[in-house]
């Protein structure tokens, strides 16, 4: 018997799991009962804004119209992170999590705050993914950039819990994947990138006049 089971009081790590789910759904009922009229509209809009991606796809078109080639870099950057991290959490993830969305009239959200509920599961929640994701990605090749798409990505994040769609844990996990799966999507396009550079130097190579030896 562990030595936690023999001290009476403490308890072993088997319990995290339930302690931590508790905190969890304390935390959602706390946001969930505290009155904030003045945020609730924005925040609904932001969310909505950010579903099926259309507040990044918008942010990429202004990177590449407005940041010249970095900006275009940055774009594709973010925009193959969010496709990648997208595929892994609604094609893996969600699945295995298997969680039930939160019951919004249980905890009373404010009808002013609520958007449309999303069929899907709701661990990891996707709208936090696909933002660090993007934020990631057109980070790492434009870091001014980036830091201030962080902070939208924050506030996205946040605002799945303030509309009731998600529980905090699902967007902390949502975080993670995004910002854990970016590199891997950038590392892939500078991969392609590469590949694209040396076929167009080899092509231009062979349109150049060969050289004759000298005396031929």
């Amino acid at each position: 018997m562990s030595q936690a089971a023999d001290r009476p009081g403490v308890q072993g790590p088997w319990t995290w799991g339930d302690e931590l789910n508790k905190l969890d759904l304390a935390a959602y009922a706390a946001i969930a009962v505290t009155p904030t009229p003045g945020m609730d509209v924005a925040l609904r809009r932001l969310s909505r804004a950010a579903s099926y991606s259309r507040l990044w796809l918008g942010c990429s078109a202004v990177l590449a119209a407005c940041g010249g080639k970095r900006g275009r870099r940055a774009a594709e950057n973010g925009l193959t992170s969010i496709a990648l991290t997208s595929a892994v959490v609604n094609l893996v993830l969600k699945p295995i999590g298997n969680r039930r969305r939160p019951d919004r009239q249980m905890y009373d959200i404010p009808v002013a705050r609520e958007v449309t509920m999303p069929r899907s599961t709701s661990w990891p929640s996707g709208h936090s993914a696909s933002a660090f994701a993007f934020a990631s990605g057109v980070g790492a090749a434009w870091p001014q950039a980036g830091i201030p798409l962080g902070v939208v990505a924050s506030l996205v994040a946040y605002s799945r819990v303030h509309t009731g769609g998600h529980y905090p844990s699902d967007t902390i996990a949502g975080t993670v994947c995004g910002v854990a799966l970016a590199p891997v999507a950038v590392a892939a396009v500078e991969r392609r990138r590469e590949q694209q550079r040396r076929r167009s130097e080899s092509w231009f190579t062979k349109l150049l006049p060969r050289s004759r030896p000298a005396g031929s």
